[in-house]
């Protein structure tokens, strides 16, 4: 109880903050980056580099009402196979710009629901990836599932693409609370499709899971944890729901009054946290659990967590390059973001232009506050023999970073001469202490809530 005074009184259940899957987020891109500081950057990656492929499908065949995804509804397969022409396109252009012998470390298809395209679609695609890459050595490749949207033909093609890891939203397993996100999907739908990827031995599953939603409490969660438990996945993330009908219009759909507020949120959360801690599963980071032979918790044990924008990844390539409409690439120079319309995507395809419209490029300034922010998100902890090390810092240079932030969270952190740690009792707080060290203003409308 005097935890949750605490928080209170730090305003955890009031604040507005952003996720940090990237710094600066993406409200601050603009139109400076384009296509010309995209090609630059492409044509910099080393020859031989491996870098990581993102590709985004828009589509889904029912838009479910929780979902802020770039998406769009489609009953008919015809704009997928023309979206899938555009990535062939996409992929040729980006071959052609490429330095010999660039290979490919990860490959993830996200969405839109990736799994609605027909098997001899995901056929072509995939072929044409590899076709433009040679593969690395250990390289991953993940799709997201739909368990509405899968059969035995699409697993088929995903496994004999190669896949290693398949990723299932679950969000809730209650029928009531389903109903009301416009997310139909039964226990028994979601575990026929893990029984088909585990019996093509695709050996890796993730899942997500929502906490906040409507109707939601303590039992309810519980519940879906335990039968998400059944599937016994290797990875979670439990990501609390973002309500911004501002943003996502579709939300209207969701009764704001069924809701939970913010402490029953925190209460929610830590139901389903006490649960995967029980099962054996490592806490990672502010809101995923991984089984320990996973290769999430064998990074946060080595200290190579990384943060982008899927959440936590072992992924240690440099270089993520976006496919697709809104599809965002991220260089050691900077952001680059795909037109997010996909009517505006396809046209630059067509005229053979690549359809970056906006980015970010990064400054000195922004490449320490930006690790940063990720040490305290992946390690709840800023060393300081790094920012010594790595970014010009000295040892008075960093206490007076640091003293603001201490100042103000009081013992939910510590600072001395080795960094700045977050206290186990303040890592609910740790997006706003992160949120401390952004140099950028931002609206606190457009983010999500702090828990």
């Amino acid at each position: 109880m005097e935890q949750q005074s605490q928080l209170e009184r730090l305003g955890l259940f009031d604040a507005r903050v952003p996720r940090y899957t990237s710094y600066p987020t993406a409200p601050h891109f603009t139109p400076a980056v384009g296509e010309p500081l995209f090609r630059d950057w492409i044509a910099a990656i080393p020859a031989g580099a491996a870098i990581s492929l993102y590709m985004h499908v828009p589509f889904c065949r029912r838009l479910c009402w929780f979902c802020a995804c770039r998406t769009q509804g489609t009953q008919s397969d015809e704009p997928v196979r023309a979206y899938a022409k555009a990535l062939l396109a996409e992929l040729d252009m980006l071959k052609s710009a490429l330095a010999p012998g660039v290979r490919l470390s990860r490959l993830h298809w996200g969405g839109g629901t990736p799994t609605l395209m027909p098997a001899e679609m995901m056929r072509l695609v995939a072929g044409a990836v590899l076709n433009t890459f040679p593969l690395a050595e250990g390289v991953e490749f993940s799709v997201e599932i739909d368990p509405n949207e899968i059969d035995e033909a699409r697993m088929d093609a995903l496994a004999e693409a190669g896949l290693t890891r398949a990723s299932i939203g679950v969000q809730d397993f209650d029928p009531e609370i389903q109903k009301v996100i416009g997310r139909e999907q039964s226990f028994e739908v979601t575990k026929r499709a893990v029984d088909m990827i585990r019996d093509r031995g695709i050996a890796s599953l993730n899942a997500d899971i929502l906490y906040g939603l409507p109707h939601q409490d303590p039992h309810r969660i519980a519940e879906s944890v335990q039968k998400l438990l059944a599937l016994s996945p290797d990875r979670v993330a439990l990501y609390g729901y973002a309500h911004v009908p501002w943003m996502a219009k579709r939300q209207v759909m969701i009764p704001s009054e069924a809701l939970p507020d913010p402490h029953g949120r925190l209460r929610l959360f830590e139901t389903a946290r006490a649960l995967f801690l029980a099962d054996g599963y490592d806490e990672i980071g502010i809101d995923h659990f991984a089984r320990p032979g996973d290769g999430l918790a064998r990074a946060q044990k080595a200290g190579l967590l990384r943060r982008n924008f899927q959440g936590y990844t072992d992924d240690r390539a440099e270089v993520l390059v976006g496919l697709g409409a809104s599809s965002i690439s991220r260089f050691p120079q900077g952001y680059a973001q795909n037109a997010p319309a996909t009517g505006a995507h396809l046209a630059r395809i067509r005229d053979g232009r690549f359809s970056t419209t906006r980015g970010h490029a990064f400054t000195p300034e922004d490449r320490w506050r930006s690790r940063m922010i990720e040490a305290l998100m992946c390690d709840f902890e800023i060393r300081a023999e790094e920012f010594i090390r790595d970014h010009g810092f000295d040892a008075e240079g960093l206490a007076q970073v640091f003293a603001p932030v201490a100042a103000h969270f009081g013992e939910m952190v510590e600072a001395d001469a080795a960094g700045l740690r977050i206290t186990p009792k303040g890592r609910p707080l740790t997006r706003m202490i992160a949120r401390m060290f952004d140099g950028y203003d931002m609206a606190a409308s457009g983010h999500s809530a702090a828990i």
